[in-house]
């Protein structure tokens, strides 16, 4: 693995390494010609210390003096073949190391030249876009009915992966066909969603409650520039995890807070939580599963890392129903547990472990773990898992982020399902970037809603009056050809607050995340000194503390690792039963869930108890 400097520049590793085991190598030799010093004095001395006994053998001693100079005389001996073999096992031993530490060195010569060979690649492709790029903006290709190609937004920026994308495979399985609303007498038992359900009525807008004055604003971020691919460079393959990284690179925020953003468009849940149709509750929560990624299109920093034991509490109790509590139940790897129970029907909870990977033009952030959602008047259980998140532009241009794959929701007391897509951008494709599609279908596998939108933008729904078996695609695949009234709206995003490009592109609720509350928990990410030292301006501040609070966590986690095996060994002489349980978390517990069949972290109670009490005793101190 090459080591770096200070400074973050790659050190001449091949003569340097080299140099090392060359080193090392010398020592070896010069300890094993100390112990063959020591082993030529043994062996001096040994025989004259058998000579001495031979001569007191001749002496007339009493029969039991005899006895002892002989059992002596044998020891001598046996000392003397011993520090023999143990010489002769040095030799093999050194032996063994020269002959390895060639092989060493030719496979490490040969990983750094493929490292070489691909960091050139890298730079090369890197060259080349740059010179396509300014050529396709200085001579912007025209289209086949001879217009010039509208630019589409950030298009300069985002054409570095379209061989990653196949743009054939953006368009959708099925075909719909909008009738009108005046066609609706035609089927009466077949009314919109908003028709059908009065309880769900105005889905779209935003419920009127009377709200705590909380910060519309934080500190603008610094102009800092930081060379990104001079870090990045060498964490090709890498778990972005493990990588430690100057929080130039981050926004004021941690993953844990990042995580409860998902519930910034909760009112869809509580609309879904008074719908009497588990078809139309479907809608709703497919709706929800997208807004969740609204948040990111600009959104191209990434969140702190929560330390061990790290907590993140969001009380909206009297003004939206639910209380939201996220623990950092892992470090490595990182996971993250989180609990919400609403007054309004409804409890969600997850665990994600965020899985990452560095691929030189673009990072792949994959998170792992299913979500739950239950509403408690049906008992209809959810459940689904998140998409995979690309960064694009890592070498040069614009940092942008792409959602692709698919999810699929099911609500596990009806059998009822939604399969979504999320379209992956390509230049060469026609469709609508971040472009989702989805089919709601009943448990007997007939399809009763299209869902169609944007991740950044917005969801409708479409009930399904007719649906018929269409002509063979471009590839041979047969479409369905739905018939649907006019689309509904369920979802759309709220416009970002003003000077929202200087402040992370934060939204209104993610500038009142990091805003100070009384009598939160100790470990809550409110209280981390480095997060709150960069979202005041004071990035050299915020990376001395960083890097204090991470040296303090490796040292704990050393510490506890020392207990461990002390206690194996004690174990080893004193068996109780007793196995070590490593680090436990305080609010969430490990349990198998019978749906999913997976062992996972659920909330296990008493946080919102003890701090009414104001009781934080049991708390580890982590900052």
């Amino acid at each position: 693995m090459p080591r770096h400097n200070d400074s973050g520049d790659e050190e001449p590793a091949s003569q340097s390494d080299r140099s090392e085991i060359q080193g090392t190598l010398k020592t070896l030799v010069s300890k094993l010609d100390d112990l063959s010093t020591c082993n030529d004095l043994i062996a001096k001395h040994g025989a004259a210390l058998q000579r001495s006994l031979s001569e007191l053998e001749g002496l007339r001693v009493p029969v039991e003096g005899g006895e002892k100079i002989k059992a002596v005389n044998e020891r001598a001996t046996l000392f003397r073949i011993t520090s023999n073999a143990m010489i002769n096992a040095c030799r093999d031993f050194l032996d063994l190391a020269e002959t390895h530490s060639r092989r060493w060195q030719r496979a490490l010569q040969y990983e750094r030249e493929q490292r070489t060979h691909l960091e050139e690649t890298i730079e090369q492709l890197a060259k080349q876009h740059n010179s396509l790029e300014r050529a396709w903006r200085e001579a912007p290709v025209l289209s086949a009915k001879g217009s010039e190609r509208p630019l589409k937004e950030e298009a300069s920026d985002e054409d570095e992966d379209t061989e990653y994308f196949d743009a054939m495979e953006d368009s959708p399985a099925f075909i719909t066909v909008t009738l009108k609303d005046l066609h609706a007498h035609c089927y009466p038992h077949t009314s919109t969603l908003s028709q059908v359900s009065p309880s769900c009525n105005d889905l779209s807008g935003k419920e009127l409650q009377p709200r705590r004055q909380r910060r519309t604003h934080i500190p603008d971020k610094p102009n800092y520039s930081l060379n990104l691919w001079s870090i990045m460079k060498n964490c090709i393959g890498k778990e972005l995890s493990k990588i430690p990284m100057p929080v130039n690179f981050n926004e004021p925020l941690s993953m844990l807070q990042r995580l409860t953003e998902d519930l910034e468009y909760h009112e869809l849940l509580d609309k879904a939580a008074r719908c009497d149709s588990s078809l139309e509750q479907m809608c709703l929560v497919a709706a929800f599963s997208v807004s969740s990624y609204s948040t990111t299109v600009y959104r191209t920093a990434k969140p702190f890392n929560p330390l061990l034991g790290e907590t993140y509490e969001l009380d909206r109790l009297e003004e939206f129903g639910y209380r939201s509590l996220c623990e950092q139940v892992s470090h490595h790897p990182p996971a993250a547990a989180h609990h919400v129970i609403s007054q309004r029907g409804w409890t969600l909870w997850q665990e994600i472990t965020i899985a990452s990977k560095f691929r030189g033009k673009y990072l792949s952030i994959m998170p792992l773990g299913a979500i739950h959602l239950q509403f408690h008047s049906s008992g209809n259980h959810y459940v689904w898992r998140k998409v995979t998140s690309t960064v694009h532009n890592i070498i040069v241009g614009k940092l942008w982020i792409d959602q692709s794959g698919e999810i699929e929701i099911v609500n596990h007391r009806t059998k009822d399902t939604c399969q979504l897509k999320f379209s992956p951008y390509s230049y060469f494709s026609r469709e609508v970037p971040r472009k989702v599609t989805g089919v709601v279908a009943d448990s007997g596998g007939q399809a009763h809603y299209i869902l169609s939108g944007t991740w950044d933008d917005k969801i409708e729904s479409a009930k399904i009056i007719q649906s018929s078996r269409g002509g063979s695609g471009s590839e041979g695949k047969q479409k369905t050809v739905y018939q649907t009234l006019s689309p509904k709206l369920l979802w759309k995003k709220y416009p970002l607050p003003e000077n929202a490009e200087n402040m992370y592109y934060f939204s209104a609720l993610a500038l009142t995340l990091n805003e100070q509350e009384d009598g939160v928990g100790l470990t809550d990410s409110r209280l981390r000194p480095d997060q709150r030292l960069m979202e005041a301006g004071r990035w050299d501040e915020a990376n001395t503390e960083k890097q204090r609070l991470e040296e303090k966590q490796r040292a704990v986690r050393r510490r506890r690792e020392a207990e461990h095996f002390s206690l194996s060994y004690t174990l080893c002489f004193f068996p109780s039963g007793r196995e070590y349980e490593g680090y436990q978390p305080l609010w969430f517990h490990q349990r198998r869930n019978s749906i999913t069949g997976e062992t996972n972290f659920v909330y296990k109670g008493g946080y919102w108890e003890s701090k009414e009490r104001q009781d934080w005793s049991m708390c580890p101190e982590i900052f």
